[in-house]
């Protein structure tokens, strides 16, 4: 634990660095080289890589993403990601480790995500990694990508176990509690789509690719900007799942009344599917303001089951909150209000380290190496998983307590 007080540690957070929690530990502590961890992540449609010694300093990384060529197809092509995927994974694991000037004969062990995601993607990741390990002969780390994301926070500030994580992305939406490098408890999660596949959908309905602003801009990224300058308060989306005093959340629903509406607008308009309408900016925002709204009364009821059963204390409850719709600015100001009044210290990684990266996977292998945990000397029978729940599944403790969420100056007016 930290030597200092709690409090005065978490006023400090942003200055004491996460790698300062292993300097009182064992193995930096003692002498010798410390353990350098190589991780690879392909888990959708990035190809990262990155080498990591063991008090957290990024020795080197490499990053190809393939946004540009899926924004012109208008969504993830498996295998196309798959092509590209293989096309760049040797040229990154070089680069990273020519930035880190480590060869893989130094290495402790190489990490690799091996679920959840697209098996296709996951394919090429794992192996390569098995190539390597098997010609260099190194211990294997496989790693569960929204185990990556939780820990992340861990890497740049200093942050205890348990804490409450809110994973937000394109692909997942999920709400636990990390209370060991493998140990989660899972509170609820996306029963259909994740929010940032709702967002991109959304945006490709609305075509914002042909709007001036947006042209070059991701789906999620275009509603963002054009909310900024739209009135939510022109449409009134119903939040979801109102009924469920459960954790879970859907964006699906949602989605079907968003596109209801737009071909209403399309109809009083006189406009055709693939034209945009003059109301846009407006619906960006209504939506978006839908979006975090649901997001912040799921959290809110997750606090509340949290310090109820004592699974997290009043003094230290954290909520950590990462993958890439973390770094939409809206839900996360929502969110920050939300902890503030509850009590809560609220973090984020830096936004480059809350998409998909090479770092947060050799992260996740540093912490598995320390926790003595996960780590393979044989690979035999090793599988990717592309669907893999995070932790041991407390969703139905938690809607058998039916908290109800209270008004919180109506979660309505959180998300401003």
């Amino acid at each position: 634990t930290s030597p200092m007080g709690s409090t005065a540690a978490r006023f400090l957070q942003p200055a004491w660095h996460g790698r300062a929690a292993w300097l009182s530990s064992s193995s930096a502590g003692r002498a010798g080289a410390p353990r350098l961890v190589l991780g690879i992540e392909t888990s959708c449609d990035d190809t990262g890589a990155a080498v990591l010694d063991e008090a957290g300093t990024v020795l080197g990384e490499a990053l190809r993403s393939q946004k540009e060529v899926h924004l012109k197809t208008g969504g993830i092509i498996p295998h196309v990601a798959q092509q590209l995927h293989r096309e760049n994974i040797q040229q990154v694991v070089k680069e990273a480790l020519r930035a880190s000037g480590v060869s893989v004969n130094e290495l402790a062990a190489i990490a690799t995500t091996v679920k959840p995601g697209l098996a296709l993607s996951l394919e090429v990741g794992l192996q390569y990694s098995l190539q390597l390990v098997d010609r260099y002969q190194k211990p294997f780390i496989p790693i569960h990508h929204m185990e990556a994301h939780a820990l992340t926070i861990r890497l740049t500030e200093q942050v205890e176990f348990p804490f409450l994580v809110l994973l937000l992305s394109g692909g997942h939406c999920i709400l636990a509690v990390a209370r060991g490098v493998s140990d989660f408890l899972l509170l609820g999660q996306s029963i259909d789509i994740a929010p940032g596949d709702m967002l991109d959908k959304v945006a490709r309905r609305l075509s914002l690719i042909k709007h001036p602003e947006c042209h070059n801009m991701a789906g999620g990224k275009a509603i963002e900007h054009l909310a900024q300058t739209g009135d939510w308060h022109q449409y009134t989306f119903r939040l979801p799942m109102q009924q469920y005093r459960n954790c879970d959340f859907s964006f699906s629903g949602l989605q079907s009344l968003v596109n209801k509406t737009i071909i209403q607008k399309e109809k009083e308009e006189g406009v055709q599917e693939g034209e945009l309408l003059s109301c846009v900016k407006d619906i960006a925002a209504a939506v978006q303001h839908v979006v975090a709204a649901h997001i912040i009364q799921r959290t809110y009821r997750a606090m509340l089951f949290c310090i109820k059963n004592s699974i997290l204390l009043p003094k230290t409850a954290t909520l950590v909150v990462s993958g890439g719709v973390a770094s939409n600015q809206y839900i996360r100001k929502g969110l920050q209000t939300l902890a503030n009044a509850n009590g809560f210290a609220f973090l984020c990684p830096p936004p480059r380290l809350c998409t998909d990266n090479g770092v947060m996977i050799a992260w996740n292998g540093i912490e598995r190496l320390h926790a003595g945990c996960g780590i393979l000397y044989s690979t035999d029978g090793i599988r990717y998983e592309p669907k893999a729940p995070l932790g041991t599944d407390i969703s139905k403790r938690v809607e058998e307590d039916s908290i109800k969420v209270p008004r919180l100056r109506k979660t309505q007016q959180l998300a401003r």
